[in-house]
């Protein structure tokens, strides 16, 4: 899921400080998971940006996803006469509400992570930086490209010391991890294949699916 933090209460009030009446939108899915825009958090910030100015005023909503069209014409209803919109979603989710209400100023009360997991109640760790020709087949399902601080994809450094990463030794080494999940599903052979070229994305991205596209049909046998 995305990971995301709610921005500083010392720079949110500043962002809204020009609009009397803001709509303040929440995400209800991986912002939510993560304790950073949610019906919950929506509150809280509301509350807080309340006692900041009493003279705002305030709507709150929630959305499932500020990243789907169909959930962003929910918030159609919700504007009314509100001068700007404050979004906790994450960066996408502002970007998509801005796309589709462009009249409108989209604020972000949010500061995008990464892509990650849940390690342990309140720690998230990056686990994924979406680079496109996902090599998790052959690495034992643990990713080189975000676990490994330099990024490797054709192996280990050397640098490491007892397992551990030279540049954090904190973290261990995501190369050796790899080893070891190859030998426990004996795939070692991975490791002895000639080293990768890996395909690296082009920004802005784009995925096209013909078979969903809008007036296309597909019929089985």
């Amino acid at each position: 899921m995305i990971i995301a933090e709610q921005k500083k209460l010392t720079e949110i009030p500043g962002m809204v400080a020009p609009y009397r009446k803001i709509l303040l939108a929440g995400c209800g899915t991986c912002v939510a998971f993560c304790s950073a825009g949610g019906p919950k958090e929506v509150d809280k910030l509301a509350d807080a940006l309340l006692s900041e100015n009493k003279d705002i005023i305030i709507e709150k909503t929630t959305t499932p996803r500020q990243c789907a069209e169909k959930f962003i014409d929910r918030l159609e209803s919700k504007i009314g006469d509100c001068e700007a919109i404050l979004s906790t979603a994450c960066g996408n989710g502002v970007q998509a509400v801005a796309s589709r209400f462009r009249d409108k100023p989209v604020l972000p009360a949010l500061n995008t992570q990464f892509i990650g997991v849940e390690k342990e109640p309140g720690i998230w760790t990056e686990n994924c930086m979406a680079c496109g020709d996902c090599i998790l087949w052959r690495t034992g399902g643990v990713c080189p490209v975000t676990r490994c601080a330099k990024s490797l994809v054709n192996g280990a450094c050397g640098g490491a010391s007892e397992g551990n990463c030279e540049v954090s030794k904190d973290r261990l080494c995501a190369w050796q991890e790899i080893y070891h999940a190859l030998k426990r599903l004996n795939q070692l052979h991975y490791l002895k294949q000639e080293p990768q070229v890996k395909e690296w994305p082009i920004h802005p991205g784009k995925v096209v699916r013909e078979d969903l596209r809008e007036g296309e049909a597909t019929t089985g046998d």
